[in-house]
Parts: structure tokens; sequence; C-alpha cells
């Protein structure tokens, strides 16, 4: 029974201690986090440091950006989404290859954006003028999609 009992003391304090040192790594990377509060989502926590997602936008800015009628482009995801997760690796190199800035938009944070903006699944990206929906596609493309999209809608 004594050995049972420090068996299970161990397995407790080895348990304490990845708590805490997952709430110290989450600590540090909320510390210069880009949203307007520090309770995120684990998925989004997971992201922080992930150099594909550092163009995050609020929604407040977003609504502010699309009505001064500047031409906008919004990438919309979700961290836990598997298709966003492929995309993502692919969508912001091309951006930045073309010299294109996107907008990132988590609808895991900021989930009003489902419906302020008619988004039916993830990822999805759209490309705003005048403050009005120019162009959007959904789901998972190809790299070549992608350019093709930057090409004819975004730099026309």
């Amino acid at each position: 029974m004594k050995k049972l009992l420090i068996i299970a003391g161990i397995v407790v304090i080895i348990f304490a201690g990845i708590i805490f040192l997952t709430n110290q790594a989450n600590d540090e990377k909320l510390a210069d986090n880009p949203y307007d509060t520090e309770d995120l989502e684990q998925a989004t926590i997971d992201q922080l440091d992930d150099e594909n997602y550092q163009n995050i936008v609020l929604p407040a800015d977003l609504e502010k950006q699309i009505a001064s009628g500047e031409p906008t482009t919004v990438y919309f995801y979700s961290p836990t989404c598997s298709y966003c997760q492929q995309t993502t690796p692919v969508l912001m190199p091309v951006a930045e290859d073309m010299s294109i800035d996107v907008l990132q938009y988590n609808l895991l944070e900021y989930d009003q954006g489902w419906q302020q903006y008619l988004i039916e699944a993830t990822p999805t990206l759209i490309h705003f003028e005048e403050g009005k929906e120019v162009s959007r596609w959904v789901g998972a493309q190809p790299k070549e999609n992608i350019e093709q999209f930057f090409t004819d809608v975004v730099k026309k």
C-alpha cells in the first residue's frame, strides 16, 4: 500500500510539473500576442510564433480597413481547420513573393466573422475594393490557383 501511495504521489508531481511548464510556455507566447486578449484557445496560442500567422487583423481594424475603400485581401481561417493548416504555408509565402498584403482573420477567436462576412467554410480568401467584396475562393487551394487569384483579382 505504501508503494502505491508513493507511485501515486510521483504521478501527481509529474502531472503538476507538466501543467506548470505548459502554463509557463503559454505565458511567454502570450506576452506580445497580436490579439486584443490573452484568453485565447490553445490552437491559437500554438500558432503565435508560427511565421505564417503574423499578419493577424482584429475585427474592428478589419471593418475600418474595408470601410476605407482601400483594396483589402483577407484570409479567414481557423487554427483547428486541417485545410487551413495545408493552405496557409502555401498562401502566405506566395503573397509575400508577389508583394501582396494578406490580412489574417482568426474565426476561432472572432466567430462573429462567420456571419458578418458570410463565411461558409475555411479557409476563405476574400478581396475587397471600395468597401465591397470583389471576389473570393473557398477551401484548400494549390499554389497555382492562389497565384492566379492574386494575378487576376488582386493585382489587376
